[in-house]
């Protein structure tokens, strides 16, 4: 009987991946990403992204996987991930999905993606981008992001043009393709999810701070510098919303001052990370307290139950 589909799920910063090395390693399992950020090539400072050497170490799966230019959808995540999961267990290895991208581990669990809770920030950003620019400017954003919910809807109708507009601002995925209904592409696979999770919220935020400044002494202002020579990019492109890269291109491009870049990015890390838990939360599935000394050993735990139960 094939090893049961891992799925460890958590924050931003929390440690995930190399939890996932370790975990990896324990139980002969092959990582699949389970992260919008990561299927971007050229994409690697911004987004942690797996050395060569980790990667050489443990066979990942869905990593740059297209261009910045490009969008990836939701339907394609699943069917690249189902192909994956096959892929993985036709060499008798265990299936370890791994990321912070909660839209995609709930359509593999759930099916149907919940629309994520509404963010207080970003409401009050799009009010405020209405009040300056007009519901008609609302409007016109929303048909370049998700066309089949702009076209349903009336351009006067302010609450559902800026509700659809926060759902693909939060999640970079358009409020249409979470309306369809999907069968859970692991409903018929021996599954565990583990919720990776800290029990103090201080330990994320400090990890948050000590991740970012990992990566600026990395120069990631100069990974970006170098995806616009080779791309072009606008900041409105789902690659360029991800954490730090949109606060980034923005000084670069004159919209913000560069003496804000760090705090700006820092606290929209730290906005995500929020999200992220909130989230985590509403999820079926064991909790690992990420922050405990013995992480790994209750994950490993939790694991082998799983794989008890076939």
């Amino acid at each position: 009987m094939a090893a049961p589909v891992v799925l460890l799920v958590g924050p931003t910063a929390s440690g995930k991946s190399a939890a996932a090395m370790q975990l990896a390693a324990r139980f002969n399992a092959e990582i699949i990403s389970i992260d919008s950020a990561l299927v971007y090539r050229d994409m690697n400072i911004g987004t942690a992204k797996p050395s060569a050497v980790e990667q050489a170490d443990v066979p990942h799966h869905l990593i740059d996987l297209i261009d910045p230019t490009e969008a990836y959808s939701v339907a394609r995540f699943v069917a690249d991930c189902q192909a994956a999961i096959a892929d993985v267990h036709s060499r008798g290895r265990m299936p370890l999905l791994v990321g912070g991208t909660l839209m995609y581990a709930n359509m593999l669990v759930n099916g149907m993606s919940d629309v994520p809770p509404s963010d207080a920030a970003i409401r009050a950003e799009l009010s405020a981008w209405r009040e300056r620019d007009g519901i008609a400017a609302l409007h016109v954003e929303l048909l370049k992001v998700d066309p089949v919910t702009a076209k349903r809807l009336p351009p006067t109708d302010t609450q559902r043009i800026e509700r659809a507009l926060e759902v693909w601002m939060i999640s970079g995925t358009p409020l249409s393709a979470m309306q369809g209904q999907r069968k859970p592409a692991l409903k018929e696979l021996q599954h565990v999810l583990l919720r990776w999770l800290p029990a103090e919220r201080a330990w994320l935020h400090a990890r948050c701070e000590e991740r970012l400044r990992s990566m600026f002494a990395q120069d990631f202002v100069a990974e970006v510098q170098s995806l616009r020579s080779q791309y072009t990019l606008t900041a409105d492109m789902p690659s360029m919303r991800c954490v730090g890269y949109r606060q980034v291109l923005d000084v670069l491009e004159g919209r913000a001052p560069k003496a804000e870049m760090f705090d700006r990015s820092l606290f929209a890390t730290r906005q995500l990370a929020k999200r992220q838990i909130t989230w985590l939360r509403s999820f079926d599935g064991e909790v690992v307290e990420c922050d405990a000394t013995n992480a790994i050993e209750l994950a490993t735990a939790i694991i082998e139950r799983g794989s008890l139960t076939r």
